[in-house]
């Protein structure tokens, strides 16, 4: 059984079977913007730098077991789909919130 054939999109992308080294981080990073975009575009609150900095870390910690399970798992797939909804609805309500400005 080949492990290439088993791959998600973004590992067979990165050529991860090729080279792990180089594939694994760009890997890593994907996951952790992705991450950092779906927590900012839904999550992310007014907060203390200080705690900004901790969330930050804790994002980037938890993106190691993220990027271990996305080998395999469309995990990396999951956070483009999830980025791409928030960004919609992002939209949605800024004109949502023009139109009704505009009709005061």
């Amino acid at each position: 059984m080949n492990v290439a054939d088993r791959l998600s999109f973004f590992p067979a992308l990165y050529n991860v079977t090729e080279n792990p080294k180089m594939g694994m981080w760009l890997l890593y990073i994907t996951i952790v913007a992705l991450s950092i975009l779906v927590y900012k575009l839904g999550f992310a609150q007014k907060l203390p730098i200080a705690k900004s900095i901790m969330i930050y870390f804790f994002l980037a910690a938890g993106c190691t077991i993220l990027t271990a399970l996305g080998i395999f798992l469309p995990i990396t797939e999951g956070l483009v789909v999830a980025a791409l909804i928030l960004i919609i609805y992002k939209i949605r309500l800024h004109q949502s919130k023009k139109q009704q400005a505009e009709a005061k």
